[in-house]
């Protein structure tokens, strides 16, 4: 039966050769089960965001392990693939995804999902009472600031990254778990805003079905897991949703 896929939160990097070998078989076995229709918008894999553990600027193409994950995407040759930005490679550009042979898209993007209006997102936004990280997000996502970021050198970005990486992990210990995750009334604005649809989305790497009933509608949130430990994604057909976790 033809479905689709989604997945998030990879954080693919040389550093973590496991989970990029898990990515490798997902995309030569599971990937191309996934059978489009040119004239839909589904049946393809979505990747809602940090595929990568950071991405520094489309001039990192010939970076060998990126042209890893680039050649793996290509091979899709029948699968169409969406990407959307995460809070980790927020600087993905045209030209990865024409690398990629992927389609860049909005967040957050309303697609239809075998008849269920389905509202696709990374879902850092809804983090919320994270002010911190929020007015962070607004910064780093302003038109001025990439620019000014993409006029440094790649070696330059690159090590402002990761200072941002370490400082992140340090501000992680003081933060309480409550924190962030998806605030329910950041939800329900959204899922009002879009007409009460479905909702899927990643980022805060806690995999579950969610109802949220919002002005008398009942609406489903899945969140998508992170590939840390476990290779996951959600598969969704005619019939409806539910998790494949990927064997090691």
């Amino acid at each position: 039966m033809s479905h689709t896929l989604f997945i998030s939160d990879l954080h693919l990097s040389a550093e973590h050769p496991h989970t990029m070998a898990a990515f490798e078989r997902f995309i030569a076995e599971i990937a191309p089960q996934a059978c489009p229709e040119p004239s839909r918008r589904t049946e393809a894999l979505y990747i809602l965001g940090d595929l990568f553990e950071y991405w520094a600027g489309d001039d990192d193409l010939d970076d060998p392990f990126h042209q890893r994950v680039i050649s793996a995407l290509r091979s899709l040759t029948s699968t169409h693939v969406y990407l959307m930005h995460g809070n980790r490679d927020l600087l993905m550009g045209q030209t990865l995804a024409q690398a990629c042979n992927a389609e860049l898209l909005t967040d957050p993007v309303l697609i239809d999902l075998y008849g269920t209006p389905t509202l696709l997102s990374h879902g850092d936004t809804l983090c919320t009472d994270d002010v911190e990280y929020q007015h962070f997000r607004i910064q780093v996502h302003s038109t001025d600031f990439k620019k000014e970021f993409l006029a440094k050198s790649l070696s330059e970005r690159k090590a402002y990254i990761e200072q941002l990486r370490m400082r992140s992990e340090l501000e992680k210990q003081d933060k309480s778990s409550a924190i962030m995750d998806v605030n329910d009334d950041a939800v329900a604005m959204l899922l009002r805003r879009h007409h009460y649809p479905r909702l899927i989305h990643g980022h805060t790497h806690r995999p579950k079905r969610h109802e949220h009933l919002v002005d008398g509608h009942l609406c489903e949130r899945w969140v998508l897991g992170d590939w840390d430990t476990q290779a996951n994604t959600l598969r969704a057909d005619a019939g409806g949703i539910k998790w494949e976790i990927l064997p090691d």
